[in-house]
């Protein structure tokens, strides 16, 4: 549903070819401006990587010992016996995997010995003397200060002592058809627009708990809670603050930014604060392709699913004055949960294009390292790192120090070199004759230190049109890199590419994306060859992902197929505090019609990759924000776009209340944080 006048009812959305599975074509109108339709906004000539380096000896070779040392370490042996069909032994969360639910199901489901409840839902309570929420009498002044909508990274900071901490949320778009009634009144359009802008950007929620491992409580009108929105002031920092390039008639010198946008997955720092990415951006103006800058971050003269063009000059590409307004925005944004008054940043350092989001780790040198996926099709993972060192004292001197850090750094961007040879990288997904999809890399140089490091563009260039510094290097398209984070105890990094409908007819098959029509995603190991600051890696695929009884190839680090849960559409990734890995999904392997869940995925010994099912999200929805604390037997996710391909009068989905009738509860699709918890 679109809000002007001659456009008040929802468009036509037939099911396409990207949408097959289980994808509504509304979330792909709605939260990515239905980029798989077209043709990949990146039509750079970057040759594939094996044409870089076409290496006819091994990557031992290339390396050296300490390279391969690691990549042994990565790759494990695809020829290990098949295990006993037991559930694998865990000491926290314990639990026989679910089966696959039917995409016409609208239940959460849970494995057996574990209770479900949300946390909190759109429109709860968040600062003080917020209304309770009621679906026919919303408004801008109330959503401001209640839970915003389509919830998507998530984590709790939990305080010492560890019965109280803060929820921190993002709210990534907003689906006017199923929070309001048609409507052609323009009043009414323009006064829901407002609500749009509320609903949407971060929502910052103390919790407490009777115990250890008892489920959380929010605490409405906390001293730390906080709303973000499209309209809170947001500073700019690093080389590009007051570049020309971000300067409009709002903000003529360019270092104050209202708002954030798109704001899909996160990380969590070592000093406390959490990290945002800002994605789908472009799918918020309407503003000609007037240049190859907008040109290659999707923009298009069309209307907006929130209409804000109509009325708002920011969001209008033609508006004078104006002109910059999306240039500031695809950052990684920056926000002290512990201080509701302090100034939320944006990072230029960091690049701009389309964020999934950033995680951090500090290297052996004590510098922090990033790492950053531009979630498009035929787009590129990047890195960043920073100048400075971390400081580690306790005081608020050492905070305000760490508050920096994100402000001044080095961005690269990835090249994957394969080793096998092209005959045996057909697209089908079968594995080369070394056994493996693997090889090494490296990350060429995009700033250095404050200066850039690409030939014709000024570093405000680089930071403000990423994507077309990192064309002009010959970095390697991707199968939509999303969340990429570094392991905590090994230092591995996983890299989840969700999907590529149109590999092999935008970008051929390469080892690192060796599947043609890439409709179920992959998970990417990477090893830092000489530190995590250092400038080589070599990698592994670790899951082809999709439904190992159907046509499609996959793999699944030699454990056998026979004996995973389906995976497809790998989008955030988390870790357990025993080490394993969990992915969540956004999309059902092409072959059945399944809704998203939550996966865990062991990375040592024997059940190496055995994929497991641990939750099964509504009808509709997507599976996001994970967050695992096996030792305290809970599990929390971002339930988003429950119910997406419904209406306010006949909805699809009725999560999380299904006909409560405690105060706030509603008989429509609320998108929700949910805590799962041992019985």
């Amino acid at each position: 549903m679109t809000i002007s006048a001659d456009r008040e009812q929802r468009p036509s959305l037939p099911i396409v070819d990207h949408a097959r599975g289980k994808r509504s074509p509304v979330t792909c109108r709605l939260k990515c401006a239905d980029a798989c339709l077209g043709p990949e906004c990146n039509t750079s000539q970057n040759v594939s990587f094996r044409s870089v380096v076409q290496t006819a000896f091994s990557r031992r070779a290339l390396l050296g010992g300490a390279a391969a040392g690691a990549l042994a370490i990565a790759s494990t042996s695809v020829d290990r016996p098949a295990p006993a069909l037991a559930a694998p032994a865990t000491t926290g969360l314990p639990f026989d995997p679910i089966a696959p639910v039917d995409a016409s199901v609208d239940s959460f489901v849970v494995p057996a010995g574990y209770t479900w409840a949300p946390l909190i839902r759109w429109g709860d309570p968040v600062l003080a003397g917020a209304p309770v929420f009621h679906l026919a009498a919303q408004s801008p002044a109330a959503q401001a200060m209640q839970f915003g909508y389509n919830n998507d990274y998530l984590d709790i900071l939990v305080d010492e002592g560890g019965l109280t901490g803060v929820l921190v949320a993002n709210h990534e778009y907003v689906n006017p058809g199923i929070m309001f009634p048609p409507s052609s009144d323009a009043a009414e359009l323009r006064r829901r627009g407002e609500i749009y802008k509320a609903a949407q950007g971060m929502s910052v929620v103390e919790v407490v708990r009777d115990a250890p491992g008892a489920p959380w409580r929010t605490v409405p009108g906390g001293r730390r809670n906080r709303r973000i929105t499209v309209e809170t002031p947001f500073a700019l920092t690093g080389p590009a603050a007051g570049s020309a390039l971000l300067r409009t008639a709002a903000d003529p010198e360019g270092r104050t930014v209202l708002g954030t946008l798109g704001n899909c997955a996160g990380g969590t720092t070592p000093w406390g604060t959490v990290l945002s990415g800002e994605e789908n951006v472009n799918g918020y103006f309407s503003a000609p392709a007037d240049s190859p800058e907008r040109a290659r971050y999707g923009f298009a003269q069309r209307p907006t699913s929130t209409g804000w063009e109509t009325w708002d000059p920011r969001f209008d590409g033609t508006a004078a004055g104006f002109e910059n307004e999306a240039n500031r925005f695809g950052y990684i944004v920056e926000i002290d949960p512990s201080d509701p008054t302090s100034t939320p940043v944006k990072h230029t350092a960091m690049g701009r294009f389309k964020h999934e989001g950033a995680n951090v780790t500090i290297a052996e040198d004590g510098r922090v390292v990033a790492y950053m996926g531009d979630d498009e099709r035929g787009d590129y993972l990047y890195k960043f790192v920073s100048k400075h060192r971390v400081n580690r004292g306790r005081g608020p001197g050492a905070r305000r120090a760490n508050l920096r850090l994100l402000s001044e750094g080095d961005l690269f961007v990835a090249r994957f070199t394969g080793d096998s040879p092209a005959a045996e990288i057909d697209g089908s997904g079968r594995l080369p004759q070394d056994g493996a999809f693997d090889g090494s890399g490296e990350w060429i140089a995009l700033t250095r230190d404050g200066r850039s490091a690409v030939p014709g563009m000024t570093v405000e260039q680089v930071l403000v049109h990423t994507r077309l510094a990192a064309d002009l290097v010959g970095a390697t398209k991707m199968d939509r890199c999303e969340d990429v984070e570094p392991h905590p105890t090994t230092g591995r990094v996983y890299i989840a590419c969700t999907n590529n409908t149109r590999r092999g007819i935008d970008a051929p098959v390469d080892e690192a994306n060796p599947r043609l029509a890439n409709r179920d995603g992959h998970v990417i190991e990477l090893v830092e060859s000489h530190g995590q600051a250092g400038a080589r890696f070599v990698w592994s695929i670790l899951l082809l992902c999709g439904d190992p009884s159907g046509a499609a190839l996959t793999y699944f680090a030699g454990f056998p197929p026979a004996m995973v849960s389906p995976i497809s559409c790998p989008d955030n990734v988390a870790f357990d505090s025993e080490g394993n890995l969990w992915i969540s999904t956004d999309g059902a392997p092409s072959t059945i019609r399944k809704n998203d869940g939550l996966f865990k995925v062991p990375l040592e010994g024997p059940d190496r990759c055995r994929v497991q099912q641990f939750l099964s999200v509504p009808r509709d929805a997507e599976t996001c924000g994970p967050v695992i604390r096996a030792q305290e037997g809970m599990v929390l996710v971002a339930v988003q776009h429950p119910g997406e391909d419904g209406t306010v009068d006949a909805p699809t989905s009725l999560f999380p209340d299904y006909g409560s009738t405690e105060p706030g509860a509603v008989r429509a699709p609320r998108p929700s944080v949910v805590q799962v918890w041992r019985d």
